[in-house]
Formats: structure tokens, sequence, C-alpha cells
């Protein structure tokens, strides 16, 4: 295993591949800053770009933005107090006032520390991981990862809130769009209509960019988001933020730990694991009185646990093939474009590329946590962008992004088309994510199913790991179900 280690540390230090990791750095840096994009519109805009790449610069490129992108997004909250993704909004709390006070350099220098060490913890969580997983699930045949895929699909209800029925029907359309075109085991077209171009299926990444960046972009457009303030100063400061940060090394490092764990659990970190954070700072802290009116603590936790929770993330998604988000279900298909199965196959036949994602993970928020400190200044002016210059400019990005996946007329009207499905689904509060999710499954438990049947008829059914992951998938639905009628009865929020 070092050995694999090291030579695939030695395939990701290639100069090529650093320029990669730099790229996607930078696209995430610029994805962060700009308050409503987030992780998943960033995949979505990257994700038609990487078909056709090799394995390890592909890699580089997404993990390079995801690991980053949780770093930038803390400049419009501490800045503005909008939080620049569903993942930074108890950094706001405590990191809004200070900027007012005139400390928010000292407050981004604190922020962006935290997030290198919760960084460098969730990629050594992934890698423990992988250590104590592999014997397990290298035992798993096509019954067991069927259901793997199932539990995935079976996550959408912890997605979706209030509404773990409608979400769990989200996933289901999610399914009925993977399924067209061409059938995985047989020579048979599904749902084509006769249209040609529907034959070869729907290309991730217009599914992708639909659902997710073209309503970000209507949005932008709408509510005029970069146009909040006319000036962010950060002031001087940032390296007593860096020192700060190393004073409270065992908030960062509890926060961090607690980040990775929430982050494993498939649906439950996004929006979530900040705050839980946070509150357990608040509670176990010494002295918090000042805590949600300046408290440079109640910065660090939150940003320790945001980025640690993507190496956690990264477990379950590429040791099982189960995505608990819309990142991590483009991540997945990221993998599928450059012609690599997430699952058993990582810790085998691709021991070595999970490796140089772990490196990539690490060496991305270094360069990240580095660039942010140091150009802080210049990387903030971005936030305040106005929306009418940003907008034209992403949407003719998406547009090429589109148009590059089969390069035919068709990619842009699906991609339009998509889009406006998306909008109205944003609107109305339906989880897309479970459409994205129950699509990048949909290939997999289709072609398991198949194997499963052909190959032990219906006697897999009495596998003991396919009666352990049947209970869990039946406990986690009827559970989310229960979840959601108390939340209802007490008003609480619907993840959508």
């Amino acid at each position: 295993m070092i050995e694999v280690a090291m030579e695939a540390l030695r395939v990701v230090l290639d100069p090529s591949r650093i320029l990669y990791i730099f790229l996607g750095v930078a696209i995430g840096a610029f994805i962060g800053v700009i308050p409503g994009l987030g992780g998943t519109v960033g995949m979505a805009i990257v994700l038609p770009f990487v078909f056709g790449m090799d394995p390890f610069t592909g890699m580089a490129l997404l993990i390079g933005m995801i690991a980053v992108i949780h770093t930038a997004d803390t400049f419009p909250s501490v800045l503005l107090g909008i939080p620049g993704s569903a993942g930074s909004q108890a950094t706001i709390v405590d990191g809004y006032p200070l900027a007012k006070k005139g400390e928010a350099a000292r407050a981004l220098g604190a922020s962006f520390t935290a997030s290198l060490l919760g960084g460098l913890i969730g990629g050594i969580a992934l890698f423990l991981a992988i250590q104590i997983a592999r014997p397990l699930i290298l035992s798993f045949g096509s019954p067991e990862l069927l259901m793997l895929s199932l539990l995935g699909l079976s996550m959408v209800g912890v997605l979706t809130g209030k509404n773990p029925k409608l979400g769990i029907g989200a996933g289901l359309f999610g399914l009925l769009l993977g399924s067209v075109g061409a059938a995985p085991s047989v020579t048979e077209y599904r749902y084509s209509f006769d249209i040609l171009y529907l034959q070869s299926g729907i290309p991730l990444p217009i599914l992708a960019l639909g659902l997710f960046a073209f309503p970000v972009m209507v949005d932008l457009v709408a509510e005029k988001q970069g146009s909040i303030a006319k000036e962010a100063k950060i002031g001087s400061g940032i390296f007593k933020g860096v020192k700060e940060t190393f004073q409270h090394k065992f908030l960062v490092f509890r926060s961090a730990v607690l980040g990775a764990i929430i982050g494993f659990v498939p649906g439950l970190g996004g929006s979530v694991v900040d705050w839980i954070s946070y509150g357990l700072a608040k509670q176990t802290e010494k002295n918090t009185e000042n805590f949600g009116k300046g408290d440079i603590r109640g910065v660090i936790a939150p940003e320790s646990s945001n980025n640690a929770k993507e190496g956690g993330g990264l477990i379950p998604t590429l040791l099982f093939g189960i995505p608990g988000s819309g990142t991590t279900a483009m991540l997945l298909g990221g993998l599928t474009l450059m012609g690599v199965q997430a699952g058993p196959r990582m810790l085998d036949q691709d021991l070595d590329l999970t490796m140089s994602i772990i490196w990539t993970l690490i060496l991305a928020n270094i360069i990240g946590a580095i660039a942010c400190i140091f150009l802080a200044k210049y990387i903030s002016k971005v936030a305040l962008v106005q929306a009418e210059i940003l907008v034209p400019i992403l949407l003719v990005i998406l547009t090429i992004g589109a148009y590059q996946s089969t390069r035919h007329w068709g990619d842009i009207i699906l991609f339009f088309a998509i889009g406006i499905i998306g909008w109205f689904m944003s609107r109305l509060g339906w989880s897309r994510a479970a459409v994205l999710i129950g699509f990048v499954l949909a290939t997999p438990i289709e072609r398991y199913l198949w194997i499963s049947i052909s190959r032990y008829g219906s006697g897999w059914l009495t596998n003991p790991g396919v009666i352990i992951i049947g209970i869990l998938i039946t406990l986690i639905v009827i559970g989310s179900i229960v979840m959601a009628r108390r939340e209802k009865a007490k008003g609480g929020p619907t993840i959508g």
C-alpha cells in the first residue's frame, strides 16, 4: 500500500498534472468567491471538459477544484455576510461581526488556516478508511454492489428533509432519465423515440449543467447578486488569524474529525456540518460569551469541519459508489466519463488512482489556502463583480461546455430544456440532487441486477450481505419519512 501511495505521489507531481491541480484550484477559488454558486455548480461547469482526459489528469482538475471551493467561499461570508455556499453559513455568525470591527483579515487568515488543516485531516481520514475497508469491499460480488447502489438511491430521502417521498420520486425520475438510450446489457434502445441523438442517452454534463448551473444564472440576474456592496475592506492582520488557529489546535482537530465523520454519512454533510461543529464548539469551549459577536473560534470550528467533510464524503463515493450529494454524484459521473467505475475496483485495479486522489486533495488544500492568504486582497474583488457582467460570460462557458459533450446541436437544445426544468424544480423546492443521484446510479443498478440474475438466479436474494444492506435501506427510507413528519410538525427546514 505504501509503495502504491509513493508511486501515486510521483504521478501527481508530474508537471502536467500539477498544472491541472493549479487550474482546478483557480476555478474553485473563483466559484467559491461568488455567492450562490458552490461545489455542485462548479462541478457542472468543469465536468464536460474532463471527457477524454486520462483519469489522473481529470481527477487532478476535479479534486483540485472541490478542495478549494470551501476555502474560498469564506470571502463573501466574512466580507458581505452572505454565505458563499451552503457550508459556509455558520462562518457568518462570527466572521461578519469581525469584519464590521475592521478585523476581516484576521477572520480570513484563521479561516484559511483552519480550512487547510481540516482538509489535511480529511485526506488522512480517507487514507485510513481505505486501509480498514479494503478487505471487506474486495469480497463484494455483484449482488452486494447492486444493494449498495440501491442504498445510495435510498439516501435521497435524507436529502429532501420534509419531503422524502417527493425526493424518492425525484430519484426515480433520475433513474428514468438514466435509462434513456441503449441498455447496458442487451442491444435494445429505450425512450429514444427514434431520435438518433437520444440513442446514446442523455449526457451527464448536460444534465448537470441544466439542473444546477442554468438556474443559478437566472437567479443571479434576478437577485443581482454581486452588487450588494461597493467595496469590501480586508484590512491587515491576516497572519494574526493564522497564528490564532494554531493556538486553538485542539479545536481544529476536534472539529475536523467531526467533519470527516459527518461527511462519511451520505446526505448528512453539506449545509449541516458547519452548524453542528459551531454548536459543539460553543458548548465545549470556555468563555463563550463572545460567540456570535466576533469570536475567532466561531470561524475556526466551522471552517475546519467544512473542509474535512470533503475527505469523509469521498469515502462512500469512491469505495462504495454511493454519492451523498449532487457534487459527489457528479464526481462519480466524471469517473465514468474517464472509464473508471467506483467501488471495489478503486481498491484493486485502480488503487493507484485512489491514492492520487488523496494526494491531490492534500496538495490542493495546501495550494488553495496559501493562495487565499497571500492573494486575499485581489481574490475578494471577484465577489463584487456585477451579475450583469458575470452571467453572460458564464453562460457562454456553459453553452460551450454543453456542446462539448457530443458536439451535436441537440446538446444545446437539451441543455436549455433541462435548464428550464431545473429552474422550476429550484423554485418549487424539489431536490435536483436526487434526480442527479438517480441518473448516475441508473447504469450500475441495471448492470449489477442483470449480472446477479443471470449468474445466481434468485438465490442472490438470500446472501447475508444482501439481507443486511436491504434491512439498512428499509430503515433509512422509513427513518427519513418518520423524521420528516417530526420536522413538519415542528416547522423544520427542507433540504432541497
